[in-house]
């Protein structure tokens, strides 16, 4: 295997994880997670993308580069009200889906109706309030957090996919030289896989499992499917789907929530310096499997040291890896005139975040956005 293949799995490894691994901790925090479901859930997950790695890559001769559900993770972060168990169920049933969704073509046409503007106001809706704390991040500790925005700014001029992990390394130094972090006694205990039993309730079905499997499909396993094409090679759309879910709803019973396509980081491993024969990157994913194998089992370490860190930096690091998808979100959103004000009904009742009859505001947000859709189109051709 050519050095060029390792480097460029690693650098998609790393920035994966360091770009939104304070994302998946703060998921695990609203839904109530332990220390140790905190590491079963990291150490699932990398399990789950190593093996959809190098299964998908070594079965269909492609670069297929998996990733965890970073809006997915928002949209768990955002929930109020329920526990580990709750979420876990949730988790299992979005799996299920994602699973059917390759198994039953009819299941994918039905996705394929809402419309992208709805879509796209939803996802905004979940991302933006993590957004916005990142200005009162800076104001609360404006000596750790400016430098780093100032970092993720310059880095992104150069190397975009690199600007998070570069803000999160001078966050890192900055803490632990003048923020007053005190570093932990690190230490290499062996992580475990901690099984939690689901549970099921129709709040929560309804509130969290659709719109993480709808923000999961749209925002995930959609642009990693085009990524693919737009490298040339023919995506394994419903390989990739069926096995995703079937990963997702297994790491779940251990805490993981969603699996799915990469787009940023799967482009890292796909261009020509990758390896100069296309028909030679798939062994690409076979390395990107034993980084993530490795980051899994040393994730007990890392993520010590990540809990040691200001809630500051924390809170911007987070904002600063959701700004792109946000980007991309709005501009989904608003792209067609005819679903701009739906698209913004959708994007401000889910970002209220106030849930209703026990389910969250994301499901309420997609029912709002739905139904003004539909009474606009129903007046126009009335009128037509």
């Amino acid at each position: 295997m050519r050095i060029s293949l390792i480097s460029a799995a690693v650098v998609a490894a790393l920035v994966g994880y360091g770009s939104t691994i304070a994302l998946v901790l703060s998921a695990a925090a609203a839904v109530g997670a332990s220390p140790s479901q905190t590491a079963s859930w990291v150490l699932a997950i990398s399990l789950a993308k190593a093996a959809g790695s190098a299964f998908l890559s070594a079965r269909h001769r492609v670069p297929v580069v998996l990733a965890w559900s970073t809006p997915g993770a928002a949209l768990v972060a955002a929930t109020q009200g329920i526990g580990m168990a709750q979420a876990v169920g949730a988790f299992v049933l979005t799996g299920l889906l994602i699973a059917l969704t390759g198994a039953l073509r009819p299941l994918g046409r039905a996705v394929a109706l809402i419309p992208d503007g709805i879509a796209g106001g939803m996802l905004a809706g979940v991302l933006l309030p993590f957004c916005l704390k990142g200005a009162g991040a800076a104001e609360a500790s404006p000596a750790l957090v400016l430098p780093m925005v100032a970092v993720f700014v310059l880095v992104r001029l150069i190397n975009p996919a690199l600007a998070v992990l570069s803000a999160l390394a001078l966050g890192l130094a900055l803490s632990f030289t003048i923020g007053g972090a005190v570093w932990p006694a690190l230490s290499l205990p062996l992580p475990r896989l901690e099984f939690i039993a689901p549970a099921f309730d129709a709040g929560t079905i309804i509130g969290l499992a659709l719109p993480l499997y709808l923000v999961t499909m749209a925002s995930q396993n959609l642009p990693g499917f085009a990524t693919l094409r737009a490298a040339g090679y023919e995506p394994p759309v419903q390989s990739a789907l069926t096995v995703t879910g079937g990963l997702s709803a297994l790491s779940a019973l251990f805490g993981a929530h969603t699996t799915s396509m990469a787009a940023i980081t799967a482009a890292i491993c796909m261009g020509p310096d990758v390896h100069p024969d296309k028909d030679q990157r798939w062994k690409v994913g076979l390395a990107y499997a034993g980084a993530w194998v490795l980051l899994g089992l040393f994730s007990p370490a890392i993520l010590m040291l990540l809990g040691a860190l200001p809630a500051q930096v924390m809170l911007a690091l987070v904002a600063l890896a959701l700004l792109g998808a946000l980007t991309g979100a709005l501009t989904t959103g608003y792209a067609l005139p005819e679903q701009r004000f739906a698209a913004t009904v959708t994007l401000a009742v889910t970002a209220a975040g106030v849930p209703f009859l026990g389910i969250g505001a994301a499901f309420w947000g997609l029912v709002a956005g739905l139904g003004l859709y539909a009474t606009e189109r129903a007046w126009s051709r009335r009128r037509g």
